[in-house]
Order: C-alpha cells, then sequence, then structure tokens
C-alpha cells in the first residue's frame, strides 16, 4: 500500500526526514504517534501528494503521489489538523465534492453523520468546531477510499465525541483500505490502532504491532520493590508502580499505550532490546 525508501525531506533548511524507511499495508489502522513538530504531520502531507520528498522513493498503492494523478487522488483523503469548510449545508456538501470520490456512499454519510449527533438542519459555520471536525471525518470515511490520512483527528473533541469517534473508526476497516492515524494524544487510539510508529525530531523510534508488543512486554502494576528496580520503565501511581517488564512467562496483558509512548521516549534502547 505504502512504500518508503530513504526519504529526505526539508523545509528550506530545517531538516525533518534524512532517509527514512517505512512499509505499510492494507487491513491496518497505523498510529503515527509523537510529540507536536516531530515530522508526523509532514510525513502524511508526502503519502498524501501535498509535499514532496527531496530525495529517496515514496510509492503509495502503485503511484509516485508527487504526480498526483487523478486515479491516486480518487483513493486517498486527509482529514487535516486545520481545515476550511465553507458556509453551506451538509447537502451542497456532498453534491460539491463527493462526485471527485467513485466509491462515496451518501448512505454511509448519513449514518456517520446520525452516529455523531451532528445536527442535519445548520449550515457548517453554524457548527461548533468539534462538529466540524466531525463532518470532515464523516465525509472522509464515506469516500471509502483505498487510503485514509487522519492527522490529529481527536483534537478538539470532547470526551463523548472521542468514544463515538473509536467506535465509527473500529467499523470502518476492511483488508483492502489502509488508515493511518497521526497523533500526539496518544490515549485516544488505545484500543483501535494495531500496529504503533513512534517517531521523533523526524526518526523513527519504535515501528511494532500491537501482537508483538503485548507478547514481548507485560504492563502491570508491582509493589514488589525488586521488580520494580529491574523494570524496562516505572512510573509511581496512586496504586504502586506502574511497570513495563519483559514477558517472559507468557502472561497476558494489556497494552497501555501512554506508559508504552514515554517508556520509548525516555528510555528506547531498553524497550528495543527486546524486540532486537
Amino acid at each position: 500500500m505504502v512504500s518508503i525508501q530513504n526519504l529526505h525531506f526539508a523545509y528550506r533548511r530545517k531538516k525533518v526526514f534524512t532517509g527514512l524507511s517505512l512499509d505499510l499495508k492494507a487491513g491496518h489502522i497505523y498510529g503515527l504517534l509523537g510529540k507536536n513538530g516531530t515530522g508526523k504531520s509532514t510525513l502524511l502531507r508526502n503519502i498524501g501528494g501535498l509535499l514532496f520528498p527531496d530525495q529517496g522513493k515514496l510509492e503509495v498503492m502503485g503511484f509516485d503521489p508527487g504526480k498526483r494523478e487523478p486515479a491516486f487522488l480518487q483513493d486517498v483523503f486527509m482529514v487535516a489538523e486545520e481545515f476550511f469548510l465553507p458556509n453551506i449545508s451538509l447537502e451542497k456538501l456532498v453534491a460539491y465534492n463527493a462526485p471527485f470520490y467513485p466509491r462515496f456512499s451518501k448512505s454511509q454519510f448519513d449514518g456517520y453523520i446520525r452516529e455523531f449527533d451532528i445536527p442535519t438542519d445548520s449550515t457548517i459555520q453554524n457548527m461548533s468546531y468539534g462538529q466540524k471536525k466531525k463532518t470532515l471525518i464523516s465525509f472522509g470515511l464515506a469516500c471509502n477510499t483505498s487510503l485514509l490520512l487522519m492527522d490529529e483527528p481527536t483534537n478538539g473533541l470532547d470526551i463523548m465525541s472521542k468514544s463515538q469517534f473509536r467506535k465509527v473508526m473500529a467499523g470502518a476497516l476492511d483488508e483492502n483500505k489502509c488508515i493511518i492515524i497521526s497523533t500526539h494524544q496518544v490515549k485516544d487510539l488505545e484500543n483501535l490502532i494495531d500496529r504503533i510508529t513512534i517517531i521523533d525530531h523526524g526518526t523513527i523510534l519504535f515501528d511494532q504491532t500491537v501482537d508483538q508488543i503485548t507478547t514481548k512486554l507485560n504492563f502491570k502494576i508491582s509493589f514488589d520493590h525488586e521488580e520494580i528496580k529491574t523494570a524496562l520503565y516505572s512510573e509511581s501511581s496512586l496504586k504502586g508502580n506502574a511497570i513495563i517488564t519483559r514477558n517472559s512467562e507468557g502472561e497476558e496483558s494489556k497494552l497501555d499505550l501512554e506508559m508504552l509512548y514515554k517508556a520509548i521516549v525516555t528510555n528506547r534502547d531498553s524497550i528495543q532490546s527486546v524486540f532486537n
């Protein structure tokens, strides 16, 4: 689906990527995690053909995104963090934009609008920021593109809206679709993504599937001082110490994505050594 080899990109003199390589396949929801300003949005824009690599090879669904061929553009949709929607009704939004996407489904769009509790009798500019974002997400999902790029989609959403988002996204994936979600709000995606890529300053710090992570790592609360001392990562909590250890006995463990993210950023080598 997406093949990136030795990607180099810079904004004038500011280097973002120097030799980044990554392969993403259909049938998965990928979490692209990292702090703001680490290159997540830049990577999505390169994949979507909105920015152009300085060097390296980038292929998406067999296309060079930079050529922006119609067959490519009609099969990729990006929900940007910053966006503008005109002051029109939902009906006109669909009428003006849906023809660009051959697999757009009006019934799906209406279903997402109902799921997100978006008022259908209001023009877009009279909606709140969260309602506008949910409208854009609904449209992007209804386009049924093979590649869906989402940049910080939960920014501006309240707690209930985030829950709605996770529910909608969980039902949107199929074996022919690749969804890449970029975020720094890692807790919002904990039960949604099945592969985690952590990026920092244009470098991939970590790239593993959730199954691989929970097979090799154990996330738990411990009161054992020796266990806490030898843990790969530890942080104090109200109920003891939250720790990450090697899963040497094949225990079942629920992924704590936020703790994993902090462990990778602060102590990458100890975590990465488990997977080498």
